[in-house]
Order: C-alpha cells, then structure tokens, then sequence
C-alpha cells in the first residue's frame, strides 16, 4: 500500500536543505529585483554606520576628549559640532533600517500569500486518494504552523543574516587597520565560536525538523478527535484519548524541548565566548599602550576603546547568526514538507471528450450551441483526423468485466459487468466492505480500473475530461456537508450561476422549501458549523436540493436516507423520487425498502455480484436477497 501523506510528511531531517532554500528564494523573491536593491542599499548603510559609530570612538576620545581634559581645547562648540554630525550619520541608519524592515515585511506577507494560494490550488487538483491516505490535521499544519515558520524566515531572519555579514566584513576590515595583532585575538575567539556553533546547529536543526513533523501529528490528532468528539463520548473513550494524545504531545514535548534546548544554548554560548575575548582583548591592548618603542606606535586609550566596541560589533552580528540560523533551519524543514506537498502529482485527466450545449432537431442531428439549451451532448474529437462526433447525453452507464483494487496487488472488485439504460434505477445491496461505494467511485473517475470497461453513452469514460464527467453525475452522499454561507449558497453550490429561482425550484422539487421559509431570514439564513442547529433529514434535503440544480443525467444516491427516522425518510424519499424521475440512478441502501421499485437489484458479496434481477425476481429466487429481505440474515 502506498505510504501514507502523513507519515511521508514527517521527516525528521532537512534531506535538502541547498535546493529547498534555493527554491524557497526563488519562490519568494522572484519579480521582487527593485525591492530587494533597495533592502541591499539599505543594509549597506546601515552596516557602515554601525563601522562608523564603533569608529568615532576613537576620534571622540582622542580629537576631543582627551584635549579638553589637557587643555589642548578651550571650547564644547568643535565636539557640539561633531556630535551633530553623528546624529546625522546615524539617523540615516535608523532610517535605513526602517526602510529595509517594512520592504522585507512586505515582501515576506506577499510571498506567503502566495505560497498559500498554491498550495490550496494543489488541494483542488490532487486525487482523491491524498485524502483518503492524509490526516486532515497533517494538512492543515502545512498551512499554519509551517507557513509561519517562513514568516520569521523571510521578514527577519534572511535580512538579519545579511546585515550581520556585512557588518563582520566591514568591521573586520576597519578592525585590520586598527591593529592587525588584537585582530588575530578576535579571529582566534571567533573560529572557537563557529566551530561550537556549528556542532550545536547541526543537531538543533534535526530537532527542528522533528517538532515541525511531531506538531503536525498532533494538530492531526486534535482535529480528529473533535470530528469523532461525539463517538468519543458514546463509548466512554475519553481516557484512553487521553492517553494517545499524552503520548504524541510528550514526543511534541521532548523534539521541542531538544529544539529548544539547542536553540536557546546557542546565546548564552556566543556571550560567553564574547566576554572572554573582551577580557583578553583589554588585557593585551593594555599592555601594548604601556608599552613603548615602535610596537605601540599608534595605540591610543582611544583607538583601544573604539577596537573593543569594534570588537562586540563583531561579535554581535555572529551571535544573531548563529541565533537566525535555527529560525532558518526551522523555516527550511517548513519549507520541504511545503515543496513536497506542492510537488505531489495532480489528478491526472488525459480525457479528451467534453461536454457542450447542443440542439437536437426531429432527425435527431445535434448541433452544438454557445447558449444554454438545457440538453447536453458529448463532443468527440477522434485522432484519425474524421469529424468531431457529437452523442447525446442520455445516462447510459456501461460497465463490463471491471476489476479494480485500490492498491495494485489488492483486487477489491471482480468481473464487474452491468447495464443501465437511460432513464433506469440501479440498486447495490450487500453487506459492508462487498463494494458498493468503490463502484460509484469508478463511476466519477475518483479512481481508475486496472481492467475491463466503463462506458458512458457508448464512450469510454477514460476518454472524458474528469470534470465534464462529474458535471454530468450528481452524488447524494449518507455523510452531507454543508458550508459556512447561506442555504441560497449551499444549494447553489450544485451549479455556481444558477439563479434564485432555479435554486428555490430545486428546493421545492426536493421538498426543503416549506422548512427554509420557516426559518428567520429564509434562503438567505446563514449556515455555520456543518449545518449546526438543522435536522439530519433538513441537512440531506439541502444536499437533495444542491444535487437537484446541479440537474445531472445520472444520479448516484449512497445510503442516502441510513441515518435519518422513517418519518423523516418519507419526506426525504419524496424529495428523491421527484428528483429521479427521467434520469438514471444508481442506489446504495441497506434499507431494502428504499429499493423495491428499481429496474434491477445487484446483490454484492466480496466485490463481487452475486445475484441480480427486479425485487420480485430475486424473491422468486429465494436466494441472499431473499434472506436479507425476509429478514432470514441481516446486512452487518
């Protein structure tokens, strides 16, 4: 079986951590070359301004200072004058530090808006087996939790780091001219620091990857939990609930506190190493202004003074490294399991066939139309260069000798072979897991056979566009779903640019009008929750009422009126014979009351069928529909 979304999603490491920055840079900055002139402008003023007030240090001790101490100066007003000049230089770089951080800011809520817009944009286009095989939870995380990793990436960390480079090499320069000795003393101190920083990084950055991937297990959890929150409560399962989330929150618990652990080690270290080397620079510069001969040409109390400040200006910039970098590493474990989820192969359509507006006249020659006629017919292009063909949609559904399993070497239906003409009601019965649902997911190409045929109008559904197919099938699931919005909007999700009357007369057809009237704004009441404070049997007549604007040919109804009571299923049942009526209906039920009136009745066992015919038929037969009906066995 393929490997589940989830757990392809947790990994604990960053395996390509050059490529995946390399692409997230890409994916963010890419249009973005004025914007990030500019940060880049921005940044080197502000580095040579942190250079220059480390510098003036020198001069402010040495120039003034120390003159007017000596008497060498009679006057505040040449230091008033310097110091105005300072201030100067050094708004300009608070102002280039505010013009960089609001552009990054920018750029950083642009870029992940759009990464966020993708990544819905690939929901829409993965198959159905990403679901089926992902924790609804694993995904959402993608969209919390590790979008936001990037948010502190790209606003603060990437810029940080460039900043603090810049500012190294500018002081590390500056520092050279100085005094070349008490920089060796610095370099000393600093390889130290990247050797420890290195080691230290190495294992936050797998602790990183393994929280991002133990905080989406977790997310997965919770969030089903509250889907099953009421099952939870049925069986008194609440401690053994306990007990499962305690144990994948202690994991959570343990990545982060060793994520957190390396992560917080890293300051303290960096601090340390800065304050040793700010003691044995002071000691050494010390001696070396005592000292006399030309060794200590050039040293000053105040070239002394400006290389320590130099010296914590070189030291900073390399801590806030080694701080960013865990951001950047926790960002980048982000950044892969987004790319890998981005990356995942769309639903595949090689399906040619589309569906088109058409007129038919007394002859029964279709003509395609660019207005809606309210009749359908499929367009058939062929490859061998003839005419395009056009076939009427009648809802013919052909299946012949189909075996399908969702994994390959796992066969879960066998020699499916049945008809249904135009106009006709197919009914499944047979117990759980015999394979019922799996036929009408074949149906909608949710999945595709690995033998035999599916023909629909005598065309291979195989040929289809996928979404002209759905178009042309309308599904009425047991399990309904209702969106945030109002029950104008639910229904008219079923067909996007229907208009208020189409919706209400579809309502009407599915008897939910009466009850929307009654409710305090009708149509336009809101709905929030899944259909919070609606009936089971007013949430399914909205769903009838959705499928029945959609107005399809061929119809699929699974187990549409199980979880609802026989008084409301009669209304409900009403709702779907008017519905039925001239189309094509495949029923799944395993109230065999639902089924008598159909033109044929499969009984599947084990994915296969095993008997067939009209209800009295089969009861002619006395055969499993006959047990099942009389009451002889029931379906599990």
């Amino acid at each position: 079986m393929p490997e589940p979304m989830n757990r392809r999603m947790g990994a604990t490491t960053v395996k390509h951590g050059g490529k995946t920055f390399r692409r997230l840079f890409s994916e963010v900055f890419c249009g973005k070359g004025l914007s990030l002139t500019v940060v880049f402008a921005c940044i080197i003023v502000s580095a040579l301004v942190t250079v220059f007030v480390s510098s003036m240090i020198e001069t402010l001790i040495d120039d003034y200072v120390t003159p007017l101490i000596t008497g060498g100066l009679d006057s505040f007003a040449p230091l008033l004058a310097a110091m105005t000049r300072w201030a100067a230089i050094m708004a300009c770089g608070v102002l280039s530090v505010y013009v960089y951080s609001r552009i990054m800011v920018t750029i950083a809520q642009d870029a992940l808006m759009n990464i966020r817009d993708k990544m819905f944009e690939k929901l829409q286009r993965l198959p159905v087996s990403y679901y089926d095989q992902t924790q609804h939870g694993a995904t959402m995380s993608l969209f919390t939790n590790d979008v936001d990793t990037l948010q502190q990436m790209i606003g603060q960390s990437l810029v940080g780091i460039v900043s603090s480079l810049l500012t190294v090499i500018m002081v590390l320069v500056t520092m050279i001219r100085n005094s070349w000795q008490l920089t060796l003393v610095v370099i000393a101190a600093t390889l130290i620091l990247m050797y420890v920083t290195k080691s230290v990084a190495k294992k936050s950055g797998r602790n990183f990857a393994a929280q991002q991937a133990n905080l989406a297990r977790v997310n997965g959890f919770i969030e089903e939990m509250i889907n099953g929150s009421k099952v939870v409560k049925v069986f008194c399962h609440e401690e053994e609930s306990e007990k499962d989330f305690d144990a994948i929150n202690e994991q959570l618990c343990e990545t982060m506190t060793r994520a957190g652990s390396y992560s917080n080690v890293m300051g303290p270290i960096t601090m340390n190493i800065g304050n040793l080397q700010y003691v044995v620079l002071v000691f050494i510069g010390s001696a070396i202004c005592i000292m006399a001969g030309d060794f200590a040409s050039g040293y000053t109390v105040g070239m002394l003074a400006a290389f320590l400040q130099l010296s914590r200006s070189f030291a900073n910039p390399i801590s806030q490294i080694a701080q960013q970098a865990n951001f950047i590493l926790m960002a980048l474990a982000g950044a892969e399991r987004i790319f890998d989820f981005l990356d995942r192969e769309n639903e595949v359509d090689n399906g040619y066939v589309t569906l088109v507006n058409c007129t038919e006249d007394e002859s029964g020659n279709v003509t395609e139309s660019e207005e809606r006629t309210g009749k359908w017919a499929w367009k058939h292009p062929h490859t061998d260069g003839s005419p395009v063909t056009y076939t009427p949609v009648r809802g013919s559904i052909e299946m012949h000798d189909v075996d399908f399993g969702y994994v390959q070497d796992k066969i879960v239906l066998h020699d499916i072979t049945l008809y249904a003409k135009p106009g006709q009601k197919i009914a499944f019965v047979g117990s759980t897991g015999a394979g019922k649902t799996t036929i009408t997911n074949l149906l909608n190409r949710f999945y595709d056979i690995q033998d035999g045929k599916i023909r629909f109008d005598g065309i291979n559904i195989n040929k289809i566009k996928k979404d002209d197919l759905r178009h042309s099938l309308g599904m009425i699931l047991q399990d309904t779903h209702l969106f945030s919005g109002t029950i104008m909007e639910n229904i008219r999700f079923g067909k996007l640019d229907a208009t208020d009357d189409e919706v209400i007369a579809a309502a009407k057809l599915a008897n939910a009008h009466d009850f929307i009237m009654m409710m305090s704004d009708g149509y336009n009441t809101m709905i929030e929750n899944d259909g919070e404070g609606l009936s089971q049997g007013q949430r399914q007549l909205l769903s009838i009422a959705r499928a029945a604007v959609a107005d399809p040919p061929v119809l699929v109804m699974d187990e549409a009126t199980s979880s609802i009571d026989t008084h409301t299923e009669t209304l409900v049942q009403s709702g779907m014979d008017r519905l039925m009526e001239g189309r094509t209906v495949f029923v799944i039920a395993h109230r065999l009351s639902t089924v008598r009136n159909s033109n044929c009745i499969m009984v599947l066992d084990h994915g296969r069928i095993i008997e067939r015919g009209t209800h009295d038929e089969l009861l002619a037969a006395k055969g499993v529909y006959y047990r099942l009906y009389t009451g002889a066995f029931e379906l599990e």
